[in-house]
């Protein structure tokens, strides 16, 4: 009897602390619990401190309220173009409904992953390989659409389907491959043909651009060149009717440009005339008579220069006169070449010497 009595009481103790156990549920958030009694459903627990009927209540199922995602295997699917493509799919689903969802269906997770390869199926069958490829968001909302009005009365919400991957055959991926590569090089063919077009369109305006340029730039510069001379000219025409140079300057820059007018290169062919002799005489009697013209007798200050200037004008009237004869000379052995080697042509002219160009116009008057 001595160890009766304390077993007993260790009896009592452990019934009394599986009773308490038994009719004390802690439930964490976002999750119900479903409560049988005998049996048959009594009531769902709600997240915290539940007391319950210990041996009669029993918890049925835990059911988790959170939103849940499920990745399907990838399911075969024969398209509308007779092609096998292997489609990966994503659900995203939640329990509105705890109770409906633990007995209107057994297995909701198996019942919903049938139901979306179901209608998969259907939704794929009925569109090419194209299509399928390009139509991603008009099938994920057709299987949602589908999926939630079904699961719905078993107290489940699908709020998202989403394609991961469709996978046609390797074949049908390198004909695929290969279109695309053809495509790509067709768009940079044709990207390079419009850069070289474009290239040459601007290139042909910034060379008709530089040509217009240039143009007007040119004749700019002839219009200043010829205002420039016209200037040049203006000015020195100016300053010789303001200066009003005397007849023997006149003269004298004459005699000395003969020189160089008969020493031209460019000058092949020289018309010699009879009367060149006397022209020249006639030229001395012109600078000899300068001194008595009217308004032209020289100046008190000019007196000493006088004899200078006379000795140039006869030194320029000295080369005159030899750059004629040079003239008449290969003027004759041109007419000898042309006509075999005898001379012909005009005859010779009497010799000038220098001093007879200056000397007085009146007897040169006489001479003619």
């Amino acid at each position: 009897m001595e160890f009766v009595v304390p077993v007993l009481l260790i009896g009592i103790a452990l019934l009394a602390v599986i009773t308490l156990a038994k009719s004390v549920r802690i439930v964490p958030q976002q999750r119900q619990d479903v409560v049988e009694r005998l049996g048959r459903y009594k009531r769902t627990l709600n997240p915290g401190l539940n007391v319950l009927v210990p041996f009669v209540d029993a918890v049925r199922t835990k059911v988790d309220m959170r939103e849940q995602v499920v990745s399907f295997p990838p399911q075969p699917v024969i398209t509308s173009d007779n092609l096998v493509v292997s489609i990966d799919t994503v659900l995203y689903f939640k329990v509105v409904d705890s109770v409906r969802a633990t007995y209107e269906i057994s297995n909701f997770l198996q019942a919903i992953e049938q139901l979306t390869v179901t209608t998969l199926r259907n939704v794929i069958g009925s569109l090419d390989l194209e299509r399928a490829l390009t139509s991603r968001e008009e099938i994920n909302r057709h299987l949602s659409g589908v999926l939630d009005e079904t699961t719905g009365r078993w107290g489940i919400k699908v709020t998202r389907v989403e394609i991961k991957a469709i996978e046609p055959p390797p074949s049908i991926r390198d004909s695929m491959e290969k279109q695309m590569r053809a495509e790509r090089d067709r768009r940079a063919a044709i990207l390079n043909a419009e850069g070289h077009k474009q290239s040459q369109i601007l290139s042909a305006e910034g060379e008709k651009q530089a040509a217009v340029l240039r143009a007007d730039g040119d004749r700019q510069a002839r219009i200043l060149q010829a205002e420039g001379q016209a200037k040049a000219i203006r000015t020195v025409f100016d300053a010789i009717h303001t200066a009003n140079p005397s007849q023997k300057v006149l003269a004298y820059q004459y005699l000395q440009a003969l020189p160089q007018i008969a020493n031209g290169t460019a000058n092949k062919v020289w018309i010699v005339p009879a009367e060149l002799t006397k022209a020249l005489e006639g030229m001395g009697g012109a600078l000899g008579g300068l001194s008595q013209m009217v308004g032209d007798a020289p100046s008190p200050q000019a007196s000493d220069d006088a004899s200078a200037v006379e000795r140039e004008a006869a030194e320029a009237a000295e080369a005159a006169a030899a750059a004629a004869q040079e003239i008449h000379n290969e003027v004759r052995v041109a007419e000898a070449q042309a006509s075999g080697g005898k001379p012909q042509g005009l005859p010779a002219p009497e010799p000038v010497s220098p001093a007879s160009l200056l000397n007085d116009p009146t007897d040169q008057r006489e001479r003619g």
